[in-house]
This record gives structure tokens, sequence and C-alpha cells, in this order.
């Protein structure tokens, strides 16, 4: 026997066993997650209040001091120095270390809103009309400091990279509702004139980690064609692109047929969906059809390709087209000098799409089963930077992981509520903590998963978003 030959037998016995573990081990996983993976709602772990989640995260962590957690007995404290035994030697960014934590009362107005009488800041005058529908979760807490980390975690269970995105769970776990769009869309704001302090965002984020990657978030560009390679290159119609998705699909069979790799069923899968985007992206995106109303609804900058405010609106639009989960990143909230001035643009540019989007859900019958979530990585400090004793409309706060506010409206959940209480110095919490990976059990739980069994085996372990730490839902703001 010539020493190839001896090769291609020695290739094909260790296809076979690759081929034939593969398979048994498809068998074993699609029995296991037959249940979930079907996307039927016979699957579910239990009944879902929410079909879908659209999650708006504010990068750059924004003032629970300025906006949610009114705090009026700073004002008789506004200059002095934070107690020792209020932050107990705990940590603190390399901006603060050494110098002095020197308390400081917020610059806006607040007042009680709505029926429920929600306290809320007059930065967003918008939004406070909708403050019933709204439960404020005063008591979020982190564990990074830093904002790399931060969002890593938030986004992804985990603070370093490798982690599978909220996305990607729930599309691996409950599978697709639109068999033209993706299960997982990203839609990040444009930067426009006037953004301060503005940190990366990273793929990661809505990236798949472990998991197939057929549940990759897919992010929608802000100029151009929305999806890249959206459009056929010049000189090549929709009929030849189709003939040349036939003969890559016929190479790709052929491979996986040798190979047995799962991945190239996914590209080919990716592949077919990417064809069938070039239908339905187009007409998702073309506002054309809204009425002027609708338009108004989310502000004069809907029209600008990019904005927050077109962001919001799209979300609608995938919402009504059953995308699982949309996720709008929002930068420039890292406030670390000029506050109150920074902090108005940023929150006139959310207060109104955001107060539109839920007005539309509402209208179109979507707000019951559509979840809304509302955060930042982490909140900002009592005490100032940059503190100026003769100008309350000039300071910065630092980076606060103890204590913030995150909310949530619709899917199920209470509205017009504020959960958990801070102290009164807005540093740690007092009472009903909610960690994130609460807010992740509680996302989920909403959406008929039971977060301690949405697993997926990797290195050894049966990773899952909340972790190997306790965490548990949070069953009060749960209607």
């Amino acid at each position: 026997m010539s020493q190839f030959q001896s090769y291609c037998d020695t290739l094909n016995r260790r296809q076979f066993i690759k081929r034939a573990s593969i398979g048994l081990g498809t068998v074993a996983l699609n029995g296991a997650l037959k249940p979930l993976v079907s996307g039927a709602q016979p699957g579910l772990h239990f009944p879902a209040k929410a079909k879908r989640i659209i999650f708006l995260f504010m990068a750059g962590a924004p003032s629970q001091l300025d906006l949610f957690d009114y705090k009026p007995g700073l004002e008789k404290l506004h200059g002095q120095p934070l107690p020792k035994e209020i932050s107990k030697g705990q940590r603190v960014t390399v901006m603060t270390h050494g110098k002095d934590q020197v308390i400081c009362a917020s610059a806006f107005k607040f007042a009680a809103q709505g029926q429920s009488g929600l306290i809320w800041s007059e930065l967003l005058p918008h939004l406070s009309r909708h403050v019933d529908d709204i439960c404020l979760i005063k008591s979020t807490h982190t564990n990074a400091i830093n904002h790399d980390p931060a969002k890593t975690f938030f986004c992804t269970g985990e603070e370093m990279s490798g982690g599978a995105s909220m996305g990607s769970w729930l599309s691996y776990g409950l599978g697709s509702l639109n068999k033209d769009l993706p299960d997982f869309v990203v839609l990040s704001s444009a930067l426009w004139s006037g953004k301060t302090n503005v940190q990366a965002l990273y793929h990661r984020l809505w990236g798949t980690g472990f998991l197939p990657t057929k549940h990759q978030g897919v992010a929608f560009q802000s100029v151009g064609d929305p999806v890249l390679f959206l459009s056929n290159p010049d000189g090549v119609d929709r009929q030849a692109r189709h003939k040349m998705m036939d003969f890559v699909t016929k190479i790709n069979a052929e491979q996986e047929e040798m190979t047995g790799d799962p991945e190239i069923r996914t590209s080919m899968a990716q592949q077919e969906m990417a064809f069938r985007m070039q239908m339905s992206v187009p007409e998702l995106t073309d506002l054309g059809k809204e009425s002027e109303g609708t338009l108004k609804l989310y502000g004069p900058e809907v029209h600008q390709t990019g904005s927050f405010a077109r962001n919001c609106l799209l979300a609608r639009r995938m919402a009504e087209r059953d995308v699982r989960f949309v996720q709008l990143f929002h930068r420039g909230w890292d406030h670390h000098r000029q506050l109150p001035t920074h902090l108005k643009g940023q929150a006139r540019d959310v207060d109104q799409p955001i107060s539109g989007l839920l007005t539309d859900l509402k209208r179109r019958g979507l707000f019951e089963d559509t979840l809304v979530v509302f955060a930042g990585e982490f909140g900002r400090t009592t005490y100032a930077q940059d503190f100026k004793p003769n100008d309350r409309f000039d300071y910065g706060r630092d980076h606060h992981p103890r204590c913030f506010t995150t909310w949530m409206a619709g899917g199920g959940i209470k509205g017009g509520i504020s959960y958990g209480e801070t102290d009164d110095f807005c540093y740690n919490v007092a009472n009903n903590p909610v960690h994130v990976r609460d807010l992740h059990a509680t996302m989920f739980h909403q959406m008929g998963i039971d977060h301690n069994k949405l697993i997926f085996p990797h290195q050894g372990l049966d990773q899952k978003l909340t972790g190997v730490e306790d965490a548990h839902v949070v069953k009060d703001i749960i209607a």
C-alpha cells in the first residue's frame, strides 16, 4: 500500500469517527434542547409574558442622581465631604483616588408625575407622561468600575470577552419568529457634534461567544446600506445572485458531507438569510409608509439616518416583525466634567424618542408583549469631580457600580412603581438589591425562560448568561 493511500485511509477513518461523534452529539443535543430551539410556545419553560425585548443601552452611564433617584437631603450637605462611614473605604477609580469626595446635590428639579406620583427629573418631560407604565429599579448594582468590563458584563454576563450576549442567548434558546430577519439586531446611534468622552463599542457586546455563530447579533450601519453588502454589485441582478447562491450552497453541502463540520451548515443558513434580507431589510428601513403623526411622535431627528430617534422607530418596526431582541446603543453619557450641560443634551436625544416608542407600541397593541429595558453599565457618584463651590451648574460625577437606576416597561412588568432604595447619599443600596444578573434572570423569565435551564456546555461547564453565582428573578415587579 502506498504512503498516500495509507494517509487517505487514515483520514477517512478520522472523518468517520468525527462524523459519527458529531451525529450522535447532535442527536443528544437536539433531544435536550428541542423544547427550546423550536421557538414554539409549548416549548417554553413556563408561559411567557413577552415575545420580544427592546434594550435601550445608555453607554457611558447616566447619572441616576440627576435623572431618577432624587435626594433632597443632599441640598443641606452640598459641598461637605462624604462621611467615611458611608464610603467605607470602597474601591474608587484612579480619577478619584487620593482626592476629596465632596457631596454634590443635583442642579435639576424633580417633581411627582402621573397617578403613581413617581419622582421624575425635569430633564425627561416627554417620558414623564409614561411613569405609570414604568418600573424604576433604583437598587441596581454591578461588579465592574470601568466602562469596558462593565459594558461587557451587562451585555454578556462576563467582564472579560468570550461570553455570549443577551440577544444571542435568546436566539439560541427560543429560535426565530421571522425567517426573513435576524433574531437579534443592534442599532447604534451615529455621533453628532458636541459629543465628548465617548467610548468605543465592540462586536463582542453582541457576539455569540461559545454559542453557534448563527445567533450573532446583526449590527445595522448608521450610514450607507443598513447591512454590509446588502446591495448587489454593479452588473449583478437578483437572478444572477440566486444562481451564485445555489452554486455556493452545493459546494458547501458537499464540504459538510465530507467533514461533518456543523459550522458549514450555519454558514449556509446565514448566506440564505443574507439573500432574503436583500428584500426584507430595505422594506424594514423604508419609513415612507409611516404616517406624519407617527413620525412626529419620535421627534424631528427621526428624519436623520443613524439618529437615536430613527433607531427607536426602527425598533418598533422590528417589534412588529417579531425580531426577538433589538438592542439600541446611545453613547456619550460619561460626564466627569460639565455634567449639567452635557446631560441636558443626552436627555434631549432620548427623551422624546423613547416616549414615542412607548406610545407607538401601545397604539399598535405591542406594548403588552414587548419588554422595554433602559440601562447604562453603572451609575455615577454622589460626590463631584471638578467641584466648584460657587457654580452649582458646573460639576462632574465619577463611575459608581454600588448603586444605579435602571427601568423596565411593558412585557408583563408592573408600571408606576419604584423598586429598591439607596441610602440618603445614593452611595449604597439600602434595600431590595438587584444585581445585573438578577436583571438578566428577570428579563429571561418574562420571555418564558428559566435562566438556570438555558445552558450550553463549554470548557467543561454548563454555561449560562447568569453565570455560576446565585441570581434570582425579581418577582415583586412582575404584574
